[in-house]
């Protein structure tokens, strides 16, 4: 599986693009049974678990699926680290709002790069609260002003200002179970609760190139500074290529 040329270029206006490929029913339904083993053990995370593979390896091998690996190669380049993944749950009737916000407001990482893999584990209607994006709000390369909101409706604490965005320009990202967008750190988005009688869940995996850090003092700053997770220790995984900057840390931590 690989971008064609529209789907890459569409990348790099938009600041994203949805793949004409689709995950089969059987991997969706192996992602499902993970996740419920992992709600059996922590069910806190019912609404949203930040960091998947802190509590379950097995969500490493649906990251490796190369066709996922060729697409994001295509985009970011050839030397590809895996940083996170986390599970957006959603449930029916109750699932959380995500503010409009800009991933990379905060995430420990320079320079600045990711490609965000968003893959729809049920069906992500405008009902059940899919995806927004505002389409080309990742040109400027630069993260625009946001604020703390503990709003415990909302699965994130970050959020843009309303004067930087305008809800008009949204597009929703409508999917179907298995298929599943890439897009860009600076994109805006955010989505809507969940009101709706199905859920809706999604999983994300974060790929950045070898030319950036993952850097851990940065964390733990954003951490108290912000009241955001802190990834210092986290494990990351060099999936492709090789990490160009030789200060990639990629030990494992528990």
């Amino acid at each position: 599986m690989a971008l064609s040329k529209q789907e890459i270029e569409h990348y790099h206006e938009a600041g994203y693009v949805i793949p004409d490929y689709r995950l089969p029913e059987e991997t969706l339904e192996s992602i499902r049974d993970d996740y419920d083993r992992l709600l059996a053990r922590h069910p806190e995370f019912h609404d949203y678990c930040p960091m998947l593979l802190r509590y379950d390896l097995s969500f490493l091998n649906y990251a490796r699926d190369p066709n996922i690996l060729n697409m994001v190669e295509q985009v970011i380049g050839s030397d590809v680290i895996l940083w996170n993944s986390s599970f957006f749950a959603k449930p029916a009737e109750n699932g959380k709002k995500t503010p409009w916000h800009q991933d990379g407001e905060y995430w420990p990482l320079r320079p600045l790069a990711t490609c965000t893999v968003w893959l729809a584990i049920d069906d992500a209607t405008v009902e059940n609260g899919c995806l927004k994006f505002m389409p080309g709000s990742h040109k400027n390369r630069n993260l625009r002003p946001h604020r703390t909101n503990k709003d415990p409706n909302f699965t994130l604490h970050q959020e843009l200002l309303e004067s930087e965005y305008n809800d008009d320009d949204a597009v929703p990202l409508v999917l179907k179970a298995g298929q599943m967008s890439l897009h860009d750190v600076y994109l805006l988005h955010g989505s809507e609760a969940n009101n709706s009688g199905t859920p809706r869940r999604g999983m994300t995996m974060r790929f950045m190139p070898g030319t950036s850090v993952f850097d851990r003092a940065e964390a733990t700053r954003m951490h108290r500074k912000m009241g955001v997770v802190d990834h210092a220790e986290r494990t990351i995984y060099l999936m492709r290529g090789e990490d160009r900057t030789g200060e990639n840390d990629f030990r494992m931590r528990l």
